[in-house]
C-alpha cells in the first residue's frame, strides 16, 4: 500500500480522468508546483509500473511515495525482479531492454514528457506495450520543440501556470532581467544544454555582478542558482549572511530550517534545489545558471512558486548575457514565449509581472530586424516540424502563432499549436497544424488573390533579390524616422516586407482576424 497523502481537488480530478481512459497513450500537463509527481505515484495499478526520467537526479525522487517493492535502473543500479515500480534513467534503460519483456509493465509514466520524441525515448517506448502510456510535463509547448503527436494521442488534463496562479495554488511572479556580462558564444551543447565545464569557465568573473543584482533587485529570502561549487562560494562571499549548499553539504535540512526561520537571508546552490525540495519561504529566485533546458529552468523557478504567509509574489531575476544563436531560457519561457528572434537590445523590455510578458514580447518583436529575419525563421520552423506553409508570408509571433498581415489592418492568424501539434481555433474547432495551414491557404487564394504581392512568397521572390529601389528606400526613411532604425542594405523583398508592416499595420496591429 502506498503512502497516504491528502490530494488536492485537481490532483484527484486528474487521477479520475486517467481512470476513465481506455488503453492508449495520453499527455497530462501541470505547472511546476502543482504536484504532478504526487499524481502519477498515486495511479491505481493493475500490474507493474515503469517511470522514465530524462535527468539522473529525478530517478530516485518519485520512489519516496511508494511503500511497495521498488527498483532503479541507472548507472550501477539494477532493479530486482520483484520490483513493482521501476524508476529508470531513459539513457540506462535503452541499453538494458533485454532484461525486460515487452509486456512487463501495465503503466509507463514519462516524466518531463516533452522529451519523449527523442530517439532514446522512442527506442524504449517502441519496445514496451503497456496498457497506459502517460506523459507528464510542466513545460509549455515551445515552437522549436520536437512534436509529440507521434507519441501521445491526446492531452487529457491541462492545468497551466496561469491556472495555478489564478486559483491561488501558486504565487504570481515579478520578472526582472539583468545583464551580468557573460558570453556563451562558442560553448558546445551537450544533451540539450550548455556543456557544464565550458559553461563554468564562461561564467568566471561574474560573481560581483551577481551579488550586485541581489543587492539591487532581490526581496526577502533568496535562492541563487550558480553554475559550479566554486562560483557558489565566490557569490556567497559577497553577500553578508549567505550560505552555500552543494551536493557535499552535510546538514542540508538544518540549513533549510534556519533559512525558513529567517536566520539565513540567502542560499547559493549548485544543482541541489532543482527538484523535490520544498522551501515555500523563498521570495526571490536568482538564475545565475544559464540553461537551454525548459524543464531545468521551470524546476529552478518552481522552488519559489509555493505560497507562504506574507509572501505577495515571487521575484524572479534572470542573469543574462551574450548567447549567440542559443535559445536561453528566461521568464518568458514559462509561458512558451520564444525571444530568440527578438533583437537583444529589445529583450530588456520584456520584464514585469509574468502575464504582461506576452504583450511586451510582441511589441519587442515588432521591429525591422525581426521583419527581415522572419522569412528564414518561418522556413526553418516549418522544415523542422515537417509542415507545408504553401509559401505564405507568415510572421511568426513569440508565442508560436503565425500571422499573415493584409491590407487595411486585416490579418489571418493561426494560433500556436499545442504539445501535440494541434491548433485550437476561436470557434472551438481543433485541427492538426497542417490542416490549419491548408485551410488558411485556401482562404487566401479564394478571398485575397489580389493581395498576393503581400502574402505570396513565390510572387515576392520573382523580383525580390535585387537591391531595394530608390522609391522604396525614400518611403522607408520617411516611415521609419523617429520610430525605427533603418538597416543600411535591403533587397526589394526585405524592403517590401517592411513597407507592408508599416503601411498595413502588420501582424501586431490588425483590426480584423479573418476566419478560414
Amino acid at each position: 500500500m502506498d503512502n497516504v497523502i491528502t490530494l488536492r481537488p485537481y490532483q484527484q480530478e486528474c487521477l479520475d480522468t486517467i481512470a476513465q481512459q481506455p488503453s492508449g497513450a495520453y499527455l497530462c500537463r501541470l505547472a511546476t508546483g502543482l504536484g504532478k509527481t504526487v499524481i502519477f505515484t498515486h495511479l491505481p495499478r493493475k500490474g507493474r509500473m515503469l517511470i522514465l526520467s530524462h535527468r539522473e537526479e529525478l530517478v530516485h525522487q518519485p520512489l519516496r511515495y511508494f511503500t511497495c517493492p521498488t527498483g532503479v535502473e541507472q548507472g550501477s543500479e539494477h532493479a530486482p525482479p520483484g520490483a513493482e515500480v521501476v524508476s529508470a534513467s531513459v539513457q540506462s534503460l535503452a541499453r538494458r531492454l533485454n532484461r525486460y519483456c515487452p509486456r512487463d509493465f501495465d503503466i509507463i509514466v514519462v516524466d518531463e514528457a516533452h522529451h519523449a520524441a527523442a530517439k532514446s525515448y522512442r527506442k524504449v517506448l517502441d519496445y514496451f506495450t503497456p496498457r497506459l502510456l502517460l506523459g507528464f510535463t510542466a513545460t509549455p509547448n515551445r515552437s522549436d520543440r520536437a512534436r509529440l503527436d507521434d507519441v501521445f494521442s491526446e492531452i487529457i488534463f491541462d492545468k497551466d501556470l496561469r491556472w495555478g496562479i489564478k486559483q491561488g495554488y501558486l504565487c504570481d511572479i515579478d520578472c526582472k532581467r539583468v545583464d551580468i556580462g557573460y558570453d556563451l558564444r562558442g560553448i558546445r551543447t551537450a544533451h540539450g544544454d550548455y556543456a557544464p565545464g565550458e559553461l563554468a569557465q564562461a561564467m568566471e568573473g561574474t560573481a560581483d555582478a551577481i551579488a550586485d543584482a541581489y543587492r539591487r533587485l532581490a526581496h526577502g529570502a533568496t535562492l541563487i542558482f550558480a553554475v559550479s561549487v566554486a562560483q557558489c562560494h565566490e557569490i556567497a562571499q559577497r553577500i553578508p549572511g549567505a550560505e552555500v549548499v552543494t551536493g557535499e553539504t552535510q546538514d542540508r535540512a538544518g540549513i533549510i530550517a534556519r533559512f525558513t526561520a529567517g536566520e539565513i537571508p540567502c542560499l547559493v546552490n549548485c544543482m541541489v534545489f532543482t527538484e523535490g525540495t520544498d522551501i515555500p519561504r523563498v521570495e526571490t529566485v536568482l538564475i545565475a545558471r544559464p540553461t537551454q533546458s525548459d524543464s531545468l529552468y521551470t524546476q529552478m523557478v518552481g522552488r519559489g512558486l509555493r505560497l507562504y504567509p506574507g509572501k505577495a509574489k515571487l521575484t524572479l531575476i534572470d542573469c543574462v548575457g551574450v548567447t549567440g544563436k542559443a535559445s536561453l531560457c528566461t521568464a518568458p519561457s514559462l509561458l512558451g514565449i520564444d525571444l530568440s528572434d527578438v533583437p537583444p537590445a529589445r529583450q530588456k523590455d520584456v520584464q514585469g509581472l509574468l502575464f504582461t510578458l506576452p504583450g511586451k514580447a510582441e511589441r519587442a518583436a515588432d521591429c525591422p530586424q525581426s521583419w527581415i529575419r522572419n522569412i528564414t525563421t518561418v522556413n526553418l520552423w516549418a522544415a523542422e516540424q515537417r509542415y507545408n506553409t504553401h509559401e505564405v508570408n507568415y510572421f511568426k509571433m513569440p508565442d508560436g502563432a503565425l500571422v499573415c498581415g493584409l491590407k487595411e489592418g486585416r490579418r489571418l492568424r493561426i494560433p500556436p499549436p499545442d504539445d501535440l501539434g494541434r491548433v485550437h481555433l476561436p470557434d472551438g474547432a481543433v485541427l492538426p497544424m497542417q490542416a490549419a495551414l491548408d485551410g488558411a491557404y485556401r482562404t487566401l487564394c479564394k478571398e485575397h488573390d489580389d493581395e498576393r504581392y503581400i502574402w505570396d512568397l513565390a510572387v515576392l521572390r520573382r523580383w525580390g533579390s535585387k537591391p531595394a529601389s530608390d522609391k522604396q528606400m525614400a518611403l522607408l526613411r520617411r516611415l521609419c524616422k523617429g520610430r525605427y532604425e533603418l538597416p543600411e542594405e535591403l533587397n526589394k523583398m526585405q524592403a517590401n516586407a517592411m513597407l507592408n508592416r508599416l503601411l498595413n499595420g502588420g501582424p501586431h496591429a490588425g483590426t480584423e482576424n479573418l476566419a478560414f
